[in-house]
């Protein structure tokens, strides 16, 4: 149901990452709620960069909700989408050339090189940097927060 490996589910066990909050009388692992919560905030902490001991220090911590978690995700997303709109926008400049039969000059061959390299090899520090700055942000929310309900209290 996850998309991850048995294989993947037992290791993050071992490490302590992500443990069943169950077995069965046969050793089968069960998850309840809480458990596929912790994991989709793994996965995501993942996907943004971030490695595997992080993610343990930054659960841990209790840094992150999973309403923050979702924040980043659709952050993310929208910052795939358009990437993704900017390089259909340049493969349809392309393929206009194309059937014009005009050819594609080395200005536009490489922007679109360039385009799909960043599409494609985009470097973990570039993610970790944009974890980094969502994380400052849902930072500074959080202390508005706690400085709001202190007041009120």
């Amino acid at each position: 149901m996850t998309g991850l490996t048995v294989r993947t589910l037992r290791f993050y066990d071992q490490i302590g990452l992500f443990s069943p909050s169950g077995q069965t009388d046969s050793g089968h692992r069960l998850y309840n709620e809480a458990d596929l919560s912790r994991l989709h905030q793994i996965l995501t902490l993942k996907e943004l960069g971030l490695s595997l001991e992080e993610i343990k220090e930054t659960l841990s911590a209790k840094q992150i909700s999973p309403l923050e978690m979702v924040t980043l995700q659709k952050q993310r997303i929208k910052e795939q989408i358009a990437k993704q709109q900017k390089l259909l926008e340049q493969l349809e400049h392309a393929s206009k050339l194309l059937i014009g039969k005009k050819g594609l000059s080395v200005d536009d061959f490489t922007s679109l090189l360039q385009a799909m390299k960043m599409e494609f090899e985009k470097p973990v520090l570039e993610r970790r940097a944009s974890w980094e700055q969502h994380l400052d942000r849902l930072g500074s929310m959080l202390e508005q927060d706690h400085s709001f309900e202190e007041e009120n209290e």
